[in-house]
């Protein structure tokens, strides 16, 4: 076999948190989408997870979702869900876009926002505080400002150009 021809991609495993209702829908909804590559949906951490897939950090599945394909490859995080989008019929045109360096940044607003609202369902805030789901808001009274290149950035005293010392 030549060594420079690509093995295709058949089929992908998604180790998605079952315990996470966020992780659920979505794991629910690859499933109902139609696919050019056969995806597998596996609880992370699962026994059949760590039978199939035994080099992985099965702890760290379980914080970020990863997609592991039939060629030993594995995704985690923005690149996990653009693999999950190029598998689908109807989104691959999205994935390709996403690759971008410009689409990674959305990309990764979108892992990040997900990330966010599920470790606000861990705390068990969300109920005492709806309409709040990530644990507060980005206000400009408080110094927040909004750059259309950049996103928002903390610009209060002491925080010249968002750079504020962590803490």
């Amino acid at each position: 076999m030549n060594a420079s021809r690509r093995v295709p991609v058949t089929g992908l495993t998604v180790l998605y948190d079952a315990d996470c209702p966020l992780c659920r829908h979505l794991s629910e909804w690859l499933r109902r989408q139609p696919s050019l590559v056969r995806l597998d949906l596996v609880p992370a951490a699962s026994e059949e997870a760590r039978c199939r897939f035994p080099g992985v950090d099965h702890a760290a599945t379980l914080d970020e979702i990863t997609v592991v394909g039939d060629a030993g490859q594995v995704y985690t995080g923005p690149a996990a869900w653009i693999v999950c989008l190029w598998a689908l019929r109807e989104h691959r045109p999205l994935a390709h876009r996403l690759s971008t360096p410009a689409g990674a940044r959305i990309a990764r607003a979108a892992v990040l926002t997900a990330s966010r609202w599920r470790a606000h369902l861990r705390t068990g805030t969300a109920a005492q505080s709806p309409g709040r789901w990530g644990g507060g808001v980005y206000r400009r009274e408080d110094g927040w400002v909004y750059h259309p290149d950049l996103g928002w950035a903390l610009d209060a005293p002491g925080c010249p150009d968002g750079a504020c010392p962590a803490g």
